[in-house]
């Protein structure tokens, strides 16, 4: 049986939410959803460079879990990008 969820400490809430290519009148866009610990996950990682426990110690999640987020968001900006989905930003399990 899995244990208690933590929530995930993130530094700050996006400054966007959504990001794609334009809308065109009459087709229904798909969305790439996602959550905000996704996102805090890659910004640390990816954009500020840091280490993978530097990273864990700072969303207070282990190793593994933050590996996990990381895999996920990047798997969804891939399939985004890829096919021409919106991304989406949203939800999870946080606390700022």
């Amino acid at each position: 049986m899995p244990g208690r969820r933590r929530c995930r400490r993130v530094g700050q809430k996006p400054a966007f939410t959504a990001f794609g290519p334009p809308v065109i009148s009459g087709k229904v866009q798909e969305e790439a959803i996602l959550s905000i610990d996704e996102f805090e996950a890659v910004r640390l990682k990816d954009l500020e460079g840091l280490d993978q426990s530097e990273c864990a110690v700072m969303m207070d999640i282990s190793q593994p879990t933050f590996h996990r987020l990381v895999i996920s968001a990047r798997r969804k900006i891939a399939d985004a990008l890829t096919h021409g989905k919106t991304i989406k930003i949203q939800g999870g399990h946080y606390r700022l």
